[in-house]
């Protein structure tokens, strides 16, 4: 039987990685700080206002861009920011952010059209240009002086062609923990306006950010509010990611379009779960704000015993992730460090080369994920001394 010719384009990027490492981490009872979902629930009222729409029979379709209570309240959030976004017209609801994200890229880039992903990127992105039939173009960051991973502001310049319809922007960024400052997104939003390129936007960390660094919106920057997709969702900020409550803000016309693709992928999703984030975007974001006071804890923790075990630990400025180097132990490439040490010390990371086009230039590092609790990133470290 003949393989469709979509498959042998999608399968580098489905997640066959994370199942091997899971598998491996099952089968050498692993500590796993390898995926990226908390271990804890997300705030009570949440939680309650969920079963309670359940109890109350709100179990079938919601509206086909979200339940009204949310929209309204999504883009009451964004307010914050400075945005102004028209619930009925400029806000969908999705399933999840990788649905919003895919959609995005379906109803918007066509086939001969490029668009730019800063690497490393999460997987599902690549997929979903190829899924467009469009081509990607990867942009990398790089280490500036202090151990930053940044972006290379000129490379990304010299991949905009005439064939360049949009960039993915990621940031807080997954899997480096990097945060763009202004000035990098001044750079990005410079080169939209100057080529009319799209910016879509993956925000899902928004409120993970430490250090007193602040998440800055591309929407928010001059010429940009027209142009840009900023995708968010509810997973990351109340630690519900088996909900599946995303959204998209933008243009009417843009919005409109996205809404077009998602209709025919998912329909309508999570229907008692709406009111539960409404709820929570209006009452609980000081919950969110000790959730990252939390993580900043967690962060500090697993970095002082990585670097007690030897790594060399890269800074980690937002999200649930830290990228650990393993040069300083003798070993060059992080992949094959991965799939050996569920057997041989029983922990399970990534490696960051995965999620790249250019795997030489980042086997060195892996990523471990901190949004779990203080006992498991203990016992992981303890693990990882054996090293």
């Amino acid at each position: 039987m003949r393989v469709p010719a979509l498959v042998p384009r999608l399968q580098p990027f489905t997640s066959t990685i994370f199942a091997e490492m899971t598998a491996l981490a099952v089968q050498h009872d692993a500590v796993n700080l390898g995926q990226g979902f908390p271990d804890t629930d997300g705030p009570a009222s949440m939680l309650a206002a969920a079963q309670s729409a359940i109890a109350s029979g709100v179990n079938q379709y919601p509206p086909g861009p979200g339940m009204p209570v949310l929209r309204r309240a999504v883009a009451q959030h964004r307010s914050r920011y400075g945005l102004s976004y028209d619930p009925d017209t400029e806000v969908l609801v999705t399933v999840g952010a990788t649905e919003a994200i895919a959609a995005a890229l379906l109803a918007l880039v066509e086939a001969g059209d490029e668009v730019i992903l800063i690497e490393p990127y999460y997987d599902s992105y690549a997929a979903s240009v190829a899924m467009a039939g469009a081509t990607r173009v990867t942009v990398g960051l790089r280490e500036d002086e202090s151990g930053r991973l940044a972006l290379d502001v000129d490379a990304l310049r010299a991949a905009v062609t005439p064939r360049t319809r949009a960039i993915l922007v990621n940031s807080p960024h997954n899997p480096t923990g990097t945060v763009f400052r202004l000035e990098e997104l001044q750079a990005i939003a410079a080169l939209c306006v100057e080529h009319d390129l799209l910016a879509i936007t993956d925000e899902v960390y928004e409120h993970l950010v430490f250090d007193g660094l602040t998440h800055i919106p591309l929407a928010s920057l001059p010429g940009m509010a027209t142009r840009t997709l900023s995708i968010s969702g509810a997973g990351k900020t109340f630690n519900c990611t088996g909900w599946k409550i995303g959204w998209v803000c933008g243009p009417a016309e843009l919005v409109s379009a996205v809404r077009a693709a998602k209709q025919f992928m998912t329909f309508v999703g999570g229907a008692p779960f709406q009111p539960a984030v409404a709820h929570a975007l209006t009452a609980e974001l000081d919950w969110v704000g000790e959730l990252r006071d939390s993580l900043a804890s967690k962060r500090a923790r697993l970095a002082e015993g990585l670097r007690a075990a030897g790594f060399e630990v890269r800074s980690s400025e937002g999200t649930y992730f830290i990228c650990a180097d393993v040069r300083p132990l003798g070993y060059t490439d992080g992949w094959a460090l991965c799939r050996d040490l569920p057997a041989r010390i029983g922990v399970a990371a990534v490696p960051v080369q995965v999620f790249t086009d250019r795997p030489e230039q980042w086997q060195h590092l892996i990523r471990f994920a901190f949004c779990k609790q203080d006992s498991v990133i203990d016992e992981a470290v303890e693990r990882l001394h054996k090293l």
